[in-house]
């Protein structure tokens, strides 16, 4: 690159950190990381009535923790600063009198129930994109005197160039053009002297000198607005790259209100997600490096980030990719690393006491390491772990044609008569009386494993099964056995 990079992710504080947002993030910051540029996180807080209390904080917690770090913001300060637009609003102010003094906008006085009525109008008459119908446009200078003397409120309005094309080279789309006859004059800055967003963000993306500008394909209608202002001040465009949708599994825009998958990161954080598996997935969320493996150290994301493989076709946010994802990373943790991964869940569910004794602790810590290589993410201990905290337990369907059997209770009676011989209860012990077992009642394979996993633990499939039973307790497992033993 001839120029330095610098691109931005620009949130607004009405929210808490969002897939989209995270990935867009993400894309923006492998980019600039690439080509040795900077990555800025700029906040867009004009719309002061929707931001939510701790909605900025999440943001910029949330990218660190994820492991998108920035070069320039409100937290550490930059040379192109505030990076609040809500502390720049003299810049805005300052420009939008530069184009009412050159003609380039105009104050309107149109009230918001004139323009709703317009708005229905033209909707009534069968245009499908209804736009302003420029009342104001022609006012003359006493007109507008004459209305502000009598203390009508207004907002700035851009007057559109007429017959204009806008074209870009979308990084990710090509060519894209645009035609001023389908944008109505749109609003700058409104009654309340707030500008808006395709006004601000474009002296924004000036001043701090941004390059290039990734963000999602919604933002594309947004795009010819924002030119328009690049031109009225003879400004270079940066360069533009509109990002896929992201979708659900039914292949429909994935929406804040859809349920069926976790939408914010600070929930996959409380979930016990790992960050670098988190950012190993949002990477492959609309780019590919190429190849079929998929699992991806930090910095070798940066190196292999080449915009030209982003997708031009929505990405599918596949929950399953994503645990099994997680998964590799937790079986490469240390078992003392997934013990602290897991153990506040344990600690949350109430199966497990804050302070905990040195032999509560060694029992836990065997718990965790029976399902390293299977947990996924820290807070399904609790699930897969239920059988060991239960008195009773409850056998589906499936476990209970098992313990249908007409070999389990000449089984469960041996296994039994063996559990309460033990001096010692441990993994091997047990092994070698379901050896026992094996020897006294001829049964093995399936007729001999299947039955004394079903009752000692409830399940149908799960880690070592000595280890299970150690686990469970001598008392415990005896109690289950019995109550199917002849």
């Amino acid at each position: 690159m001839t120029t330095e990079v610098r691109v931005r992710y620009a949130p607004s504080p009405t929210g808490h950190l969002h897939i989209g947002g995270a990935r867009t993030a993400l894309f923006n910051y492998l980019f600039a990381r690439h080509h040795g540029g900077k990555f800025i996180v700029r906040i867009e807080d004009t719309d002061t009535e929707r931001n939510i209390e701790g909605g900025e904080l999440s943001q910029l917690e949330n990218l660190k923790w994820l492991g998108i770090e920035y070069d320039e913001s409100v937290d550490i300060g930059g040379p192109y600063g505030p990076y609040r637009q809500m502390e720049r609003l003299d810049l805005y102010t300052k420009h939008a009198q530069e184009m009412l003094e050159n003609g380039r906008a105009y104050k309107c006085f149109c009230t918001t129930e004139e323009l709703e009525a317009e708005r229905e109008k033209q909707k009534a008459s069968g245009i499908a994109a209804p736009m302003y119908n420029g009342t104001c446009r022609h006012l003359s200078a006493e007109e507008v005197a004459e209305k502000e003397a009598a203390g009508l409120s207004y907002t700035i309005r851009i007057r559109v160039p007429e017959n204009v094309t806008y074209k870009i080279e979308d990084l990710v789309r090509g060519t894209v053009t645009f035609e001023s006859k389908d944008i109505g004059d749109w609003v700058l800055v409104k009654a309340n002297g707030v500008p808006t967003y395709n006004f601000a963000v474009v002296f924004d993306d000036h001043y701090m000198k941004i390059s290039h500008v990734f963000r999602g394909e919604e933002h594309i209608t947004n795009t010819p607005k924002q030119l328009m202002i690049f031109d009225a001040f003879g400004w270079e465009y940066p360069r533009y790259g509109h990002m896929t949708l992201i979708v659900n599994e039914e292949r429909k825009k994935l929406s804040k209100r859809d349920e069926s998958i976790i939408q914010f990161i600070s929930q996959y954080k409380n979930l016990g997600y790992l960050p670098e598996a988190m950012f190993n997935f949002f990477a492959l969320l609309g780019w590919s490096p190429g190849g079929e493996e998929e699992i991806f150290t930090h910095e070798e994301l940066i190196r292999l980030f080449d915009e030209s493989r982003l997708s031009k076709s929505p990405s599918m946010f596949d929950k399953q990719k994503l645990t099994w994802m997680n998964n590799q990373y937790v079986k490469k943790l240390s078992l003392d690393e997934v013990v602290a991964l897991a153990l506040p869940h344990l600690q949350d569910a109430g199966l497990v006491n804050k302070e905990m004794t040195e032999t509560e602790a060694a029992w836990v810590r065997d718990l965790v390491a029976l399902y390293h290589e299977q947990l996924s993410f820290g807070a399904e201990i609790v699930e897969l772990s239920a059988q060991f905290f239960k008195e009773e337990i409850e056998y589906d369907e499936a476990s209970q044609a098992v313990l249908g059997g007409e070999q389990v209770p000449e089984v469960m009676a041996s296994f039994k008569g063996q559990l309460e011989a033990l001096e010692t209860f441990d993994a091997a012990s047990i092994k070698a009386a379901i050896k026992a077992v094996q020897k006294e009642t001829g049964h093995k394979g399936k007729n001999l494993f299947m039955p004394i996993r079903v009752v000692t633990t409830g399940q149908m499939h799960g880690p070592e099964l000595p280890d299970a039973i150690a686990l469970i307790g001598k008392e415990k497992a005896i109690a289950r056995v019995a109550k199917y033993a002849q």
